[in-house]
């Protein structure tokens, strides 16, 4: 982050162009308490961390509820870049402006946003760190959409619905879609947790996504050990399915 009496650089996040308009005029307001500068405005959260690949920012005032990439999503992926932003939520919604929010994000702000709230806000960024991802995870309305994966120091958003199979290997879990394989700094557990329903363990070491599976099939007898397999649609690997998850294996695919 900037030291303390360099200005703050400013992405706004928000769907609706008023909002856009509205945050950045208040900054204008207030620039006699706090200098900004602005680094961009975005409609969305993949709009927002596109931005991020040339500017950086070190606050993002991001809209709760956004199409495409909300905020809560665009929060967890922004953990993922360094030096990380902070993170002001706003929200037109009553029901969102709960203590919860008060630990999660370094603020949030009720629209209509006023100037004074949001001077607040800005003085609570140098004082404060930005929420870690297991208490936006907690918060999330629903699973992400997508994965991050950081590539030479550029954020690259990897969509759940690509990703065939996750497979742990030593330190990392390796992501495969039909076109590459990606590096997720994140554990199977943790994945297997939050997005439940849509990956199947299938080995200690290994998930797929459900909608990929083509059919299982017996493999091994003389030449090895038998075992079943699962096939994949689009693709001629075969995953192996462990002897302990056979049995959740089969009640899964039954149902």
């Amino acid at each position: 982050m900037n030291s303390p009496s360099a200005p703050l650089r400013v992405l706004i996040v928000d769907d609706e162009a008023p909002a856009r308009t509205r945050l950045r005029d208040l900054l204008g307001d207030i620039r006699d308490r706090h200098s900004t500068e602005l680094v961009g405005l975005a409609a969305n959260g993949i709009e927002a961390l596109r931005l991020l690949d040339t500017a950086r920012a070190d606050v993002v005032l991001a809209d709760i509820r956004m199409p495409v990439m909300d905020g809560v999503e665009l929060a967890r992926h922004l953990a993922h870049l360094e030096p990380r932003p902070a993170v002001i939520f706003t929200t037109a919604y009553q029901e969102y402006a709960v203590e919860a929010f008060e630990v999660a994000a370094i603020d949030y702000l009720l629209k209509p946003v006023r100037a004074e709230r949001l001077a607040e806000a800005l003085a609570k960024v140098r004082r404060q760190l930005p929420p870690d991802d297991a208490v936006l995870a907690s918060l999330a309305p629903a699973s992400r959409r997508h994965f991050s994966v950081n590539e030479r120091g550029r954020i690259l958003l990897v969509p759940v619905d690509e990703v065939l199979f996750l497979r742990a290997e030593l330190k990392y879990v390796t992501a495969t879609t039909a076109r590459r394989e990606y590096v997720l700094d994140e554990s199977l557990v943790q994945i297997e947790e939050e997005f439940a329903g849509h990956f199947l363990r299938i080995h200690r070491n290994c998930l797929v996504a459900l909608p990929a599976i083509a059919g299982i099939e017996r493999a091994g007898g003389s030449e090895g050990e038998p075992h079943w397999e699962i096939l994949l649609q689009g693709s001629g690997e075969r995953l192996p399915i462990s002897r302990r998850q056979w049995a959740a294996v089969r009640q899964a695919l039954k149902s």
